[in-house]
């Protein structure tokens, strides 16, 4: 296992946070993704999720965006498919974290808002690009 961060304050997660393997965001990082748990895992857990939206971000200018999934093997979950079906004040709870947890760090922060699962698609297949690109230079 490698810690990748500490939170150095009283926010926690406000789900199960993580990264895609095998992609490479604008802010040269694997993109970030968030998985709905009713229970939180253990760090380095891998989980198949499906992404139903995109927590839209700039982080100090740069764009961060935050993909919002469901886990695959939780049958309660099967039929959600849209950030449409998650609870608005969860979404709040979401960006709201990430001002609060950026603010602490000194960082500036805007939040552009929620997309819904077919802004997925592209914003994946540019990442998945970008770090194929990136092993061939």
């Amino acid at each position: 296992m490698a810690l990748d961060r500490v939170l150095h304050s009283s926010v926690r997660y406000p789900f199960d946070y993580g990264f895609i393997p095998n992609t490479l965001a604008e802010d040269g990082a694997p993109l970030d993704a968030m998985v709905v748990m009713e229970e939180p895992t253990f760090a380095g857990c891998l989980i198949k999720a499906r992404p139903i939206g995109v927590l839209d971000m700039h982080d100090s200018g740069a764009y961060d965006g935050k993909l919002l999934c469901v886990p695959v093997a939780d049958p309660r979950q099967k039929s959600i498919s849209s950030i449409k079906q998650i609870a608005p004040n969860q979404l709040e709870d979401v960006a709201e974290f990430f001002r609060t947890y950026k603010s602490l760090e000194g960082r500036v922060i805007v939040i552009d808002g929620w997309r819904d699962f077919d802004a997925v698609e592209g914003l994946l297949e540019d990442c998945i690009a970008a770090a194929k690109n990136k092993t061939n230079i």
